[in-house]
């Protein structure tokens, strides 16, 4: 394989990926802001240094490393509901950038209250975050209303500031709202299937031959036809992904399936073929990434929907940190996953073997 053929694979497997996940997090971000929800941040590329734009309130942008993508959505964290909240918000708008150590000296806090309190109201999007370059945690208001981060803009009317600033999180939405926004990026990639079936079969279906006579012709389907394919061809891949749940075919379904290695390969493959096979084959993996992320486990989207009805059902609020337990617990094990199926990529890649 020439470096040709390997750099084709990256690009044609960026394009792919960056393509589902934006429209993955789009679902996310439309949901959120259908319901008044502040979403600081729609990147398409891991965490890092990005480029991009702001328009209201959102930074758009591409980061440095493009595969992955997320969308900000403020108040996800559980809320603390503390009586201190309000004042630190005062506090920061009133002088503009803060030391954390200063908010507790002077708010009588103390430095973990302090520190607890003002990545809450960070992750509100109220104020921003210590940047890399800061040698100690300051915090700064945003730039959205003086026009300027870090600029003081003290505040007339606290209280109703406060309550403004709480309506825009996720987490004081009624209990649908919050599922709708959970289940719209996963939403989003099934509806991308239907959309991807339509355009191949019956946009601009396929050459069949007559097993009579041998006759080539061109057929287009119904859309409805491409609609039944696409649920035909749904069904079959939510049966492979509750197989990852069955002892029986746990091992079957993992060795016939494959990581971002395999994923390069066919959609190099795909992208040679045409547009007509790459649409199909962004449809497939749009399905993979749809399903894959209702499994109800955390940090997924599925798990994070389970989590909401655990606490609408037993009235209990999942603390952070067992929050962040159970999403290393699931990332460990996604990850263990990846590990398994890139060594079965690597061994394919290296015998040319992808059957």
């Amino acid at each position: 394989m020439s470096y040709m053929d390997i750099l084709i694979m990256i690009i044609a497997a960026t394009i792919v990926l960056g393509f589902l996940v934006f429209i993955h997090e789009g679902g996310h971000f439309l949901a959120a802001r259908l319901f008044g929800v502040r979403v600081t941040e729609f990147m398409i590329g891991l965490p890092g240094p990005s480029v991009g734009f702001t328009k209201g309130e959102t930074r758009f942008g591409i980061t440095c490393v493009p595969l992955g993508g997320y969308a900000n959505v403020c108040g996800m964290a559980p809320a603390s509901n503390s009586p201190h909240l309000k004042r630190v918000l005062g506090y920061v708008y009133r002088k503009g950038s803060v030391y954390s150590e200063d908010v507790a000296h002077d708010l009588c806090l103390t430095e973990d209250e302090s520190y607890e309190l003002l990545e809450e109201l960070a992750d509100w999007g109220s104020i921003t975050r210590p940047h890399r370059k800061d040698k100690h945690n300051i915090y700064r208001t945003p730039a959205r209303l003086s026009g300027e981060e870090g600029k003081a803009c003290p505040i007339a009317n606290l209280q109703d500031f406060f309550l403004c600033e709480q309506a825009c999180q996720y987490s004081t939405l009624p209990f649908w709202k919050r599922c709708i926004i959970l289940l719209a990026g996963p939403f989003m990639n099934l509806l991308w299937v239907f959309f991807a079936f339509i355009v191949v079969y019956s946009v601009m279906g396929l050459d069949l031959q007559n097993t009579n006579t041998g006759e080539v012709f061109h057929y287009n389907w119904a859309p409805w036809d491409a609609i039944y394919m696409g649920i035909h061809y749904l069904g079959m891949v939510l049966a492979a992904v509750v197989s990852l749940f069955n002892p029986a075919t746990i091992g079957e379904t993992i060795s016939q399936s494959t990581s971002i290695v395999g994923i390069a390969v066919m959609s190099k493959d795909a992208f040679e073929a045409g547009i007509q096979d790459f649409l199909f084959f962004s449809a497939v993996i749009s399905a993979s990434l749809g399903f894959m992320n209702l499994i109800p486990i955390p940090p997924l989207d599925g798990g994070r929907f389970v989590v909401e009805v655990f606490q609408k059902i037993s009235r209990k609020v999942v603390s952070i940190r067992a929050l962040g337990y159970l999403s290393m617990a699931g990332f460990a094990l996604f990850m263990g996953l990846f590990v398994v199926m890139l060594n079965q990529d690597v061994q394919r890649f290296v015998f040319g073997n992808w059957g």
